[in-house]
Protein backbone atom coordinates (compact mmCIF):
# COMPACT_ATOMS: atom_id res chain seq x y z
CA UNK A 1 0.00 0.00 0.00
CA UNK A 2 3.10 2.30 0.89
CA UNK A 3 4.21 1.65 -2.43
CA UNK A 4 1.02 2.60 -4.36
CA UNK A 5 0.51 5.83 -2.21
CA UNK A 6 4.03 6.78 -3.21
CA UNK A 7 3.55 6.53 -6.66
CA UNK A 8 -0.41 6.78 -7.37
CA UNK A 9 -0.26 9.34 -9.79
CA UNK A 10 2.09 8.07 -11.97
CA UNK A 11 -0.02 4.69 -11.47
CA UNK A 12 -3.27 6.51 -12.26
CA UNK A 13 -1.69 7.56 -15.78
CA UNK A 14 0.08 4.00 -16.66
CA UNK A 15 -3.47 2.17 -15.89
CA UNK A 16 -5.45 3.74 -18.96
CA UNK A 17 -1.67 3.34 -21.19
CA UNK A 18 -2.00 -0.13 -20.73
CA UNK A 19 -5.38 -0.90 -21.09
CA UNK A 20 -5.02 0.63 -24.23
CA UNK A 21 -1.99 -1.33 -25.15
CA UNK A 22 -3.88 -4.81 -23.77
CA UNK A 23 -7.38 -4.08 -25.72
CA UNK A 24 -4.82 -3.21 -29.15
CA UNK A 25 -3.57 -7.48 -28.94
CA UNK A 26 -7.55 -8.54 -28.47
CA UNK A 27 -9.87 -9.72 -30.85
CA UNK A 28 -11.39 -6.73 -32.68
CA UNK A 29 -14.94 -7.66 -30.67
CA UNK A 30 -17.30 -4.84 -29.35
CA UNK A 31 -18.48 -6.60 -26.05
CA UNK A 32 -14.45 -7.73 -25.30
CA UNK A 33 -13.34 -4.50 -25.67
CA UNK A 34 -15.82 -2.63 -23.81
CA UNK A 35 -16.16 -4.91 -20.78
CA UNK A 36 -11.97 -4.90 -20.29
CA UNK A 37 -12.31 -1.34 -20.80
CA UNK A 38 -14.81 -0.90 -18.43
CA UNK A 39 -12.67 -2.66 -15.72
CA UNK A 40 -9.69 -0.31 -16.31
CA UNK A 41 -12.36 2.69 -15.75
CA UNK A 42 -13.48 1.06 -12.93
CA UNK A 43 -10.19 0.47 -11.66
CA UNK A 44 -9.47 4.71 -12.55
CA UNK A 45 -12.59 5.28 -10.54
CA UNK A 46 -11.41 3.42 -7.26
CA UNK A 47 -7.73 5.13 -7.97
CA UNK A 48 -9.16 8.40 -7.61
CA UNK A 49 -11.37 7.90 -4.61
CA UNK A 50 -8.71 5.99 -2.91
CA UNK A 51 -5.93 9.26 -3.50
CA UNK A 52 -8.97 11.18 -2.31
CA UNK A 53 -9.63 9.04 0.97
CA UNK A 54 -6.41 7.76 2.13
CA UNK A 55 -4.06 10.29 3.12
CA UNK A 56 -5.20 13.44 0.57
CA UNK A 57 -5.80 16.47 3.39
CA UNK A 58 -8.48 18.77 1.54
CA UNK A 59 -7.28 21.52 4.49
CA UNK A 60 -4.32 21.64 2.81
CA UNK A 61 -3.29 24.50 0.27
CA UNK A 62 0.54 22.57 -0.22
CA UNK A 63 0.64 20.13 -3.34
CA UNK A 64 0.17 16.77 -2.45
CA UNK A 65 1.20 12.92 -3.58
CA UNK A 66 4.08 14.50 -4.96
CA UNK A 67 6.25 12.86 -7.46
CA UNK A 68 9.36 14.14 -9.24
CA UNK A 69 11.10 11.99 -11.87
CA UNK A 70 13.98 13.53 -13.70
CA UNK A 71 13.49 12.87 -17.85
CA UNK A 72 15.27 15.75 -19.74
CA UNK A 73 17.73 16.17 -17.12
CA UNK A 74 17.06 18.44 -14.50
CA UNK A 75 15.44 21.23 -16.58
CA UNK A 76 12.06 19.05 -17.52
CA UNK A 77 11.08 16.67 -15.52
CA UNK A 78 8.02 14.15 -14.29
CA UNK A 79 6.64 16.13 -11.73
CA UNK A 80 3.06 15.01 -10.71
CA UNK A 81 0.92 16.25 -7.63
CA UNK A 82 -2.68 17.27 -6.76
CA UNK A 83 -4.03 20.22 -4.63
CA UNK A 84 -7.88 20.53 -4.18
CA UNK A 85 -8.27 21.89 -7.51
CA UNK A 86 -6.52 19.24 -9.74
CA UNK A 87 -8.25 16.41 -7.39
CA UNK A 88 -12.03 18.10 -8.26
CA UNK A 89 -10.98 17.90 -11.37
CA UNK A 90 -9.48 14.50 -11.53
CA UNK A 91 -12.67 12.67 -9.32
CA UNK A 92 -14.91 14.39 -12.49
CA UNK A 93 -12.84 12.42 -15.06
CA UNK A 94 -12.90 9.05 -13.24
CA UNK A 95 -16.59 9.39 -13.07
CA UNK A 96 -17.56 9.93 -16.44
CA UNK A 97 -15.00 7.87 -17.56
CA UNK A 98 -16.97 4.12 -16.64
CA UNK A 99 -20.72 5.69 -17.67
CA UNK A 100 -18.79 6.89 -21.45
CA UNK A 101 -17.82 3.46 -21.98
CA UNK A 102 -21.12 1.93 -21.17
CA UNK A 103 -22.81 4.13 -23.50
CA UNK A 104 -20.36 3.70 -25.83
CA UNK A 105 -21.64 -0.04 -27.00
CA UNK A 106 -23.95 0.79 -30.07
CA UNK A 107 -21.17 3.49 -31.40
CA UNK A 108 -18.10 1.10 -31.06
CA UNK A 109 -19.45 -1.39 -33.25
CA UNK A 110 -17.29 -0.47 -35.90
CA UNK A 111 -13.72 -0.41 -34.75
CA UNK A 112 -13.69 -1.35 -31.43
CA UNK A 113 -10.33 -2.12 -30.75
CA UNK A 114 -9.53 1.21 -32.36
CA UNK A 115 -11.95 3.15 -30.39
CA UNK A 116 -11.74 2.27 -26.81
CA UNK A 117 -7.66 2.53 -27.42
CA UNK A 118 -8.02 5.60 -28.30
CA UNK A 119 -10.73 6.41 -25.17
CA UNK A 120 -8.08 5.41 -22.93
CA UNK A 121 -5.11 7.18 -24.60
CA UNK A 122 -6.88 10.29 -24.13
CA UNK A 123 -7.65 9.38 -20.54
CA UNK A 124 -4.08 9.66 -19.48
CA UNK A 125 -3.71 13.05 -21.53
CA UNK A 126 -6.79 14.36 -20.01
CA UNK A 127 -5.82 12.86 -16.28
CA UNK A 128 -2.37 14.33 -16.84
CA UNK A 129 -3.61 17.59 -17.57
CA UNK A 130 -4.45 17.99 -14.14
CA UNK A 131 -1.69 16.40 -12.49
CA UNK A 132 1.40 17.46 -14.34
CA UNK A 133 3.71 20.33 -12.12
CA UNK A 134 5.98 20.46 -14.50
CA UNK A 135 4.57 23.39 -17.48
CA UNK A 136 6.33 21.54 -20.30
CA UNK A 137 4.54 18.21 -19.43
CA UNK A 138 1.66 19.88 -19.36
CA UNK A 139 1.78 21.78 -22.55
CA UNK A 140 2.48 17.80 -24.16
CA UNK A 141 -0.26 15.88 -22.09
CA UNK A 142 -2.55 19.50 -23.33
CA UNK A 143 -1.60 18.64 -26.97
CA UNK A 144 -1.76 14.64 -26.95
CA UNK A 145 -5.45 15.33 -25.81
CA UNK A 146 -5.51 16.41 -29.25
CA UNK A 147 -4.52 13.57 -31.13
CA UNK A 148 -7.42 11.07 -29.32
CA UNK A 149 -10.27 13.76 -29.92
CA UNK A 150 -9.79 13.89 -33.30
CA UNK A 151 -9.87 10.47 -34.08
CA UNK A 152 -12.92 9.86 -32.18
CA UNK A 153 -14.72 12.35 -34.27
CA UNK A 154 -13.50 11.66 -37.59
CA UNK A 155 -13.91 8.15 -37.29
CA UNK A 156 -17.26 7.52 -35.42
CA UNK A 157 -19.20 10.99 -35.93
CA UNK A 158 -22.04 11.96 -38.37
CA UNK A 159 -22.45 12.79 -42.38
CA UNK A 160 -20.01 16.29 -41.98
CA UNK A 161 -17.45 14.20 -38.83
CA UNK A 162 -14.22 15.36 -41.27
CA UNK A 163 -15.13 18.99 -41.28
CA UNK A 164 -16.17 19.17 -37.58
CA UNK A 165 -12.59 17.01 -36.87
CA UNK A 166 -10.51 19.48 -38.27
CA UNK A 167 -12.23 22.50 -37.47
CA UNK A 168 -11.38 20.70 -34.10
CA UNK A 169 -8.10 20.18 -34.96
CA UNK A 170 -7.09 23.68 -36.13
CA UNK A 171 -8.75 25.67 -33.02
CA UNK A 172 -7.03 23.45 -30.83
CA UNK A 173 -3.70 23.47 -32.80
CA UNK A 174 -4.19 27.62 -32.76
CA UNK A 175 -4.56 27.13 -28.51
CA UNK A 176 -1.67 25.00 -28.34
CA UNK A 177 0.66 27.18 -30.68
CA UNK A 178 -0.55 30.51 -28.02
CA UNK A 179 0.46 28.09 -24.93
CA UNK A 180 3.64 26.47 -26.08
CA UNK A 181 4.70 30.71 -27.19
CA UNK A 182 3.78 31.61 -24.04
CA UNK A 183 5.51 28.65 -21.97
CA UNK A 184 8.77 29.33 -23.89
CA UNK A 185 8.69 33.17 -23.08
CA UNK A 186 7.95 32.24 -20.14
CA UNK A 187 10.90 30.07 -19.41
CA UNK A 188 13.66 31.88 -21.00
CA UNK A 189 12.17 35.79 -19.54
CA UNK A 190 12.36 33.75 -16.03
CA UNK A 191 16.06 32.25 -16.23
CA UNK A 192 14.83 30.00 -14.07
CA UNK A 193 16.40 26.92 -15.97
CA UNK A 194 13.28 24.44 -14.92
CA UNK A 195 9.86 24.03 -15.90
CA UNK A 196 8.80 23.62 -12.13
CA UNK A 197 5.31 25.14 -12.43
CA UNK A 198 5.51 26.37 -8.54
CA UNK A 199 9.23 27.90 -9.08
CA UNK A 200 7.89 29.75 -12.31
CA UNK A 201 4.40 30.66 -10.40
CA UNK A 202 7.00 32.65 -8.24
CA UNK A 203 8.93 33.86 -10.62
CA UNK A 204 6.38 34.97 -13.00
CA UNK A 205 5.19 37.74 -10.24
CA UNK A 206 8.47 39.33 -10.68
CA UNK A 207 8.73 39.68 -14.68
CA UNK A 208 8.45 43.06 -16.18
CA UNK A 209 4.80 44.05 -16.40
CA UNK A 210 5.07 43.22 -20.25
CA UNK A 211 5.99 40.26 -19.90
CA UNK A 212 3.54 39.39 -17.55
CA UNK A 213 0.95 40.58 -19.49
CA UNK A 214 1.95 39.13 -22.97
CA UNK A 215 2.05 35.85 -21.58
CA UNK A 216 -1.10 35.87 -19.59
CA UNK A 217 -2.80 37.27 -22.91
CA UNK A 218 -1.32 34.00 -24.66
CA UNK A 219 -2.25 31.45 -21.96
CA UNK A 220 -5.72 33.01 -21.42
CA UNK A 221 -6.43 32.64 -25.46
CA UNK A 222 -5.50 29.26 -25.07
CA UNK A 223 -7.82 28.45 -22.34
CA UNK A 224 -10.90 30.19 -23.43
CA UNK A 225 -10.50 28.48 -27.18
CA UNK A 226 -10.69 25.00 -24.95
CA UNK A 227 -13.12 26.63 -22.72
CA UNK A 228 -15.06 27.90 -25.16
CA UNK A 229 -15.52 31.20 -25.17
CA UNK A 230 -16.56 33.99 -27.99
CA UNK A 231 -15.49 35.11 -30.18
CA UNK A 232 -13.43 31.22 -30.22
CA UNK A 233 -16.76 28.99 -29.96
CA UNK A 234 -17.54 28.04 -32.94
CA UNK A 235 -15.70 24.98 -33.36
CA UNK A 236 -17.91 23.64 -30.39
CA UNK A 237 -21.35 23.21 -31.71
CA UNK A 238 -20.05 21.78 -35.00
CA UNK A 239 -18.10 18.65 -33.11
CA UNK A 240 -20.95 18.19 -31.07
CA UNK A 241 -23.24 17.39 -33.47
CA UNK A 242 -21.15 15.56 -35.42
CA UNK A 243 -19.32 13.56 -32.45
CA UNK A 244 -21.16 10.32 -31.52
CA UNK A 245 -23.21 10.63 -28.18
CA UNK A 246 -20.11 9.46 -25.51
CA UNK A 247 -17.27 11.78 -26.81
CA UNK A 248 -19.66 14.17 -26.40
CA UNK A 249 -20.27 13.46 -23.68
CA UNK A 250 -16.84 13.70 -23.09
CA UNK A 251 -16.08 16.57 -24.52
CA UNK A 252 -18.88 18.88 -22.93
CA UNK A 253 -18.10 17.23 -19.70
CA UNK A 254 -14.70 16.94 -18.98
CA UNK A 255 -12.82 18.71 -22.53
CA UNK A 256 -14.36 22.14 -21.73
CA UNK A 257 -13.05 21.91 -17.67
CA UNK A 258 -9.68 21.71 -19.23
CA UNK A 259 -10.02 25.42 -20.77
CA UNK A 260 -11.50 26.65 -17.15
CA UNK A 261 -8.74 24.38 -15.20
CA UNK A 262 -5.73 26.58 -16.77
CA UNK A 263 -7.58 29.59 -16.31
CA UNK A 264 -7.12 29.16 -12.17
CA UNK A 265 -4.18 27.24 -12.61
CA UNK A 266 -1.93 29.38 -14.54
CA UNK A 267 -3.90 32.19 -15.25
CA UNK A 268 -4.93 33.25 -11.43
CA UNK A 269 -1.95 30.91 -10.43
CA UNK A 270 0.81 32.69 -12.25
CA UNK A 271 -0.82 36.34 -13.20
CA UNK A 272 -2.79 37.45 -9.99
CA UNK A 273 -1.80 41.49 -10.89
CA UNK A 274 -2.50 40.90 -14.48
CA UNK A 275 -5.81 39.62 -13.79
CA UNK A 276 -6.66 42.43 -11.39
CA UNK A 277 -5.85 44.63 -14.52
CA UNK A 278 -8.52 42.71 -17.00
CA UNK A 279 -10.99 41.44 -14.22
CA UNK A 280 -13.45 44.17 -15.79
CA UNK A 281 -13.18 42.85 -19.62
CA UNK A 282 -13.43 39.13 -18.38
CA UNK A 283 -16.52 39.88 -17.03
CA UNK A 284 -17.37 41.75 -20.16
CA UNK A 285 -16.41 38.76 -21.87
CA UNK A 286 -18.40 36.76 -19.24
CA UNK A 287 -21.81 38.06 -20.19
CA UNK A 288 -21.54 37.99 -23.95
CA UNK A 289 -21.13 34.49 -23.05
CA UNK A 290 -24.18 33.81 -21.08
CA UNK A 291 -26.34 36.23 -22.33
CA UNK A 292 -25.33 35.33 -26.55
CA UNK A 293 -25.13 31.75 -25.98
CA UNK A 294 -28.04 31.79 -24.59
CA UNK A 295 -29.72 33.50 -27.02
CA UNK A 296 -28.36 31.13 -29.90
CA UNK A 297 -30.26 28.79 -28.14
CA UNK A 298 -33.43 30.08 -28.82
CA UNK A 299 -32.88 29.57 -32.60
CA UNK A 300 -31.67 26.35 -33.04
CA UNK A 301 -33.75 23.06 -34.44
CA UNK A 302 -31.05 20.50 -33.63
CA UNK A 303 -31.29 19.36 -30.02
CA UNK A 304 -26.78 18.39 -29.87
CA UNK A 305 -26.94 22.53 -30.94
CA UNK A 306 -29.14 23.65 -28.30
CA UNK A 307 -27.15 21.87 -25.32
CA UNK A 308 -24.02 22.74 -27.27
CA UNK A 309 -24.88 26.46 -27.37
CA UNK A 310 -25.77 25.71 -23.20
CA UNK A 311 -22.57 24.28 -22.42
CA UNK A 312 -20.98 27.58 -23.83
CA UNK A 313 -23.57 30.07 -21.67
CA UNK A 314 -22.97 27.80 -18.78
CA UNK A 315 -18.99 28.45 -18.90
CA UNK A 316 -19.25 31.98 -19.61
CA UNK A 317 -19.79 31.71 -15.48
CA UNK A 318 -16.73 30.43 -15.20
CA UNK A 319 -15.14 33.48 -16.13
CA UNK A 320 -17.72 35.80 -14.19
CA UNK A 321 -16.42 34.05 -11.10
CA UNK A 322 -13.02 34.10 -11.94
CA UNK A 323 -13.08 37.93 -12.59
CA UNK A 324 -15.63 38.47 -9.60
CA UNK A 325 -11.89 38.20 -7.51
CA UNK A 326 -14.03 37.10 -4.54
CA UNK A 327 -13.83 33.65 -2.85
CA UNK A 328 -17.46 33.25 -3.39
CA UNK A 329 -17.06 33.93 -7.12
CA UNK A 330 -13.93 31.54 -7.12
CA UNK A 331 -15.29 28.41 -5.45
CA UNK A 332 -18.96 29.04 -7.28
CA UNK A 333 -16.62 28.63 -10.97
CA UNK A 334 -15.16 25.51 -9.51
CA UNK A 335 -18.32 24.42 -9.13
CA UNK A 336 -19.95 24.70 -11.57
CA UNK A 337 -17.43 23.24 -13.83
CA UNK A 338 -17.86 20.28 -11.96
CA UNK A 339 -21.64 20.33 -11.95
CA UNK A 340 -21.89 21.07 -15.26
CA UNK A 341 -19.98 18.32 -16.55
CA UNK A 342 -22.53 15.83 -15.04
CA UNK A 343 -25.45 17.81 -16.33
CA UNK A 344 -24.30 18.12 -19.47
CA UNK A 345 -23.10 14.41 -20.22
CA UNK A 346 -26.24 13.81 -19.28
CA UNK A 347 -28.43 16.05 -21.38
CA UNK A 348 -26.21 14.52 -24.11
CA UNK A 349 -27.00 10.93 -23.23
CA UNK A 350 -30.51 11.49 -23.48
CA UNK A 351 -30.22 13.34 -26.81
CA UNK A 352 -28.31 10.26 -27.71
CA UNK A 353 -30.86 7.63 -27.25
CA UNK A 354 -33.41 9.66 -28.77
CA UNK A 355 -31.48 9.71 -31.80
CA UNK A 356 -30.44 6.04 -31.83
CA UNK A 357 -34.25 5.32 -31.72
CA UNK A 358 -35.02 8.06 -34.34
CA UNK A 359 -31.86 9.05 -36.32
CA UNK A 360 -33.33 12.65 -36.16
CA UNK A 361 -32.00 15.62 -34.10
CA UNK A 362 -34.51 18.20 -35.09
CA UNK A 363 -36.81 19.32 -32.41
CA UNK A 364 -40.09 19.70 -34.72
CA UNK A 365 -39.70 16.19 -36.02
CA UNK A 366 -41.00 14.98 -32.49
CA UNK A 367 -43.96 15.87 -30.33
CA UNK A 368 -45.61 14.10 -27.89
CA UNK A 369 -43.07 11.75 -27.23
CA UNK A 370 -43.99 11.29 -23.08
CA UNK A 371 -46.73 8.72 -23.89
CA UNK A 372 -43.76 6.03 -25.81
CA UNK A 373 -40.65 7.27 -23.73
CA UNK A 374 -42.21 7.95 -20.40
CA UNK A 375 -38.48 7.31 -18.44
CA UNK A 376 -36.63 9.79 -20.74
CA UNK A 377 -39.39 12.23 -20.25
CA UNK A 378 -38.57 12.17 -16.59
CA UNK A 379 -35.06 12.05 -16.10
CA UNK A 380 -34.51 14.57 -19.59
CA UNK A 381 -37.05 16.61 -16.95
CA UNK A 382 -34.79 16.23 -14.00
CA UNK A 383 -31.36 16.98 -16.23
CA UNK A 384 -33.33 20.42 -17.70
CA UNK A 385 -34.27 21.11 -14.03
CA UNK A 386 -30.94 21.31 -13.30
CA UNK A 387 -29.08 22.83 -16.55
CA UNK A 388 -32.06 25.82 -15.75
CA UNK A 389 -30.54 25.90 -12.08
CA UNK A 390 -33.45 24.77 -9.96
CA UNK A 391 -32.92 24.82 -6.65
CA UNK A 392 -31.71 21.62 -4.92
CA UNK A 393 -29.55 20.58 -8.01
CA UNK A 394 -26.29 21.37 -8.50
CA UNK A 395 -26.37 23.27 -11.23
CA UNK A 396 -28.66 26.18 -8.73
CA UNK A 397 -25.08 26.17 -5.96
CA UNK A 398 -22.05 27.03 -8.52
CA UNK A 399 -24.23 29.39 -10.53
CA UNK A 400 -25.47 30.89 -6.93
CA UNK A 401 -22.00 31.35 -5.43
CA UNK A 402 -20.91 32.94 -8.93
CA UNK A 403 -23.68 35.46 -8.50
CA UNK A 404 -22.82 36.22 -4.63
CA UNK A 405 -18.95 36.68 -5.54
CA UNK A 406 -19.65 38.94 -8.29
CA UNK A 407 -22.58 40.43 -6.66
CA UNK A 408 -20.77 41.44 -3.64
CA UNK A 409 -17.38 42.44 -5.63
CA UNK A 410 -16.47 46.11 -5.03
CA UNK A 411 -13.15 46.23 -6.81
CA UNK A 412 -14.60 47.28 -9.96
CA UNK A 413 -15.59 50.47 -8.87
CA UNK A 414 -19.24 52.24 -9.12
CA UNK A 415 -21.31 52.41 -12.54
CA UNK A 416 -21.50 55.70 -13.50
CA UNK A 417 -25.42 55.90 -13.19
CA UNK A 418 -27.49 57.37 -10.29
CA UNK A 419 -28.89 54.10 -9.09
CA UNK A 420 -25.14 53.80 -7.48
CA UNK A 421 -24.45 50.08 -8.91
CA UNK A 422 -20.99 49.02 -9.27
CA UNK A 423 -20.09 46.95 -12.22
CA UNK A 424 -20.39 43.79 -10.47
CA UNK A 425 -24.10 44.07 -9.78
CA UNK A 426 -24.79 45.05 -13.35
CA UNK A 427 -23.14 42.06 -14.76
CA UNK A 428 -24.98 39.55 -12.32
CA UNK A 429 -28.41 41.90 -13.30
CA UNK A 430 -27.41 40.92 -17.25
CA UNK A 431 -25.99 37.77 -16.48
CA UNK A 432 -29.88 37.01 -14.65
CA UNK A 433 -31.03 37.28 -17.93
CA UNK A 434 -29.07 34.55 -19.38
CA UNK A 435 -30.86 32.45 -16.60
CA UNK A 436 -33.58 32.96 -17.30
CA UNK A 437 -33.40 32.48 -21.00
CA UNK A 438 -31.89 29.15 -20.03
CA UNK A 439 -35.26 28.18 -18.45
CA UNK A 440 -37.01 29.39 -21.70
CA UNK A 441 -35.08 27.02 -23.76
CA UNK A 442 -35.08 23.95 -21.87
CA UNK A 443 -38.84 24.40 -21.38
CA UNK A 444 -39.05 25.20 -25.04
CA UNK A 445 -37.11 21.78 -26.01
CA UNK A 446 -38.96 19.63 -23.24
CA UNK A 447 -42.22 21.04 -24.54
CA UNK A 448 -41.42 20.39 -28.17
CA UNK A 449 -39.78 16.76 -27.73
CA UNK A 450 -42.30 15.39 -24.97
CA UNK A 451 -45.43 17.46 -24.71
CA UNK A 452 -48.17 18.39 -27.85
CA UNK A 453 -49.62 16.79 -30.54
CA UNK A 454 -48.39 12.88 -30.50
CA UNK A 455 -46.38 11.80 -33.83
CA UNK A 456 -47.68 8.70 -34.61
CA UNK A 457 -44.11 7.60 -36.25
CA UNK A 458 -42.67 6.94 -33.03
CA UNK A 459 -45.40 4.60 -31.39
CA UNK A 460 -43.13 1.68 -31.83
CA UNK A 461 -40.23 3.12 -29.91
CA UNK A 462 -38.74 1.58 -27.05
CA UNK A 463 -38.05 3.57 -23.86
CA UNK A 464 -34.83 3.17 -21.97
CA UNK A 465 -32.69 0.46 -21.68
CA UNK A 466 -31.12 -0.91 -18.53
CA UNK A 467 -27.45 0.37 -19.58
CA UNK A 468 -28.92 3.51 -20.76
CA UNK A 469 -30.87 3.61 -17.28
CA UNK A 470 -27.47 3.25 -15.20
CA UNK A 471 -25.44 6.09 -17.06
CA UNK A 472 -28.23 8.51 -16.55
CA UNK A 473 -29.42 7.30 -13.13
CA UNK A 474 -25.65 7.29 -11.83
CA UNK A 475 -25.14 10.81 -13.02
CA UNK A 476 -28.50 12.29 -11.87
CA UNK A 477 -28.15 10.78 -7.94
CA UNK A 478 -24.64 12.48 -8.55
CA UNK A 479 -26.53 15.90 -9.57
CA UNK A 480 -29.03 15.67 -6.71
CA UNK A 481 -26.57 14.48 -4.39
CA UNK A 482 -24.06 17.50 -4.88
CA UNK A 483 -27.31 19.99 -5.12
CA UNK A 484 -28.93 19.02 -1.60
CA UNK A 485 -25.11 18.57 0.34
CA UNK A 486 -22.85 20.82 -1.74
CA UNK A 487 -20.11 20.73 0.83
CA UNK A 488 -19.35 17.20 0.03
CA UNK A 489 -17.75 18.43 -3.01
CA UNK A 490 -16.82 21.91 -2.38
CA UNK A 491 -14.73 20.84 0.92
CA UNK A 492 -12.34 19.27 -1.50
CA UNK A 493 -11.01 22.33 -3.51
CA UNK A 494 -12.08 25.58 -1.22
CA UNK A 495 -8.59 26.03 0.86
CA UNK A 496 -6.90 25.71 -2.55
CA UNK A 497 -9.22 28.33 -4.15
CA UNK A 498 -8.97 30.38 -1.30
CA UNK A 499 -5.00 30.36 -1.54
CA UNK A 500 -5.53 31.65 -5.06
CA UNK A 501 -8.20 34.39 -3.80
CA UNK A 502 -5.58 35.44 -1.07
CA UNK A 503 -2.90 36.09 -3.51
CA UNK A 504 -5.40 38.53 -6.08
CA UNK A 505 -6.38 40.29 -2.57
CA UNK A 506 -2.59 40.92 -1.86
CA UNK A 507 -2.41 42.70 -5.20
CA UNK A 508 -5.56 44.37 -4.52
CA UNK A 509 -4.42 45.66 -1.08
CA UNK A 510 -1.29 47.14 -3.23
CA UNK A 511 -3.45 48.63 -5.28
Amino acid sequence: MNFYLHHALSILLIVPLLGALIIAFLPDKEPICRILSLIFSLDILLQAFLIIFSKFDPGLTALQYVENYRWFGDTIRIKLAVDGLSITMVLLMAILLPVTIIASEPIAKSKPKLYYSLLMILTTSVMGVFVAQDLFLFFLLWELELVPMYFLIAVWGGLNKEYAALKFLIYTFIAGACMFAAVLLLFFSSGANTFDMEVLSQYAKSLPHFYQMFCFVLFFLCFIIKLPSFPFHTWLPDAHVEAPTPISMLLAGILLKMGGYGIYRICVGFFPNILVELALWIAVLAVVNIIGAAVACLVQDDMKRVIAYSSISHMGFVLLGVASLTAAGFSGGIFQMFSHGLISAALFMLVGTLYERTHTRQISDYGGMTKYMPKCFYLFTLASMANLALPALSGFVGESLVFYGAFSSDFFGNFPTRFHFNFGQICVLFSALGVILTAGYMLWLLQRVFMGPENLKWSKLTDLRTSELVVLVSLLVLVILYGVYPVSLSELYEPSSTALVESVGKIIGKS
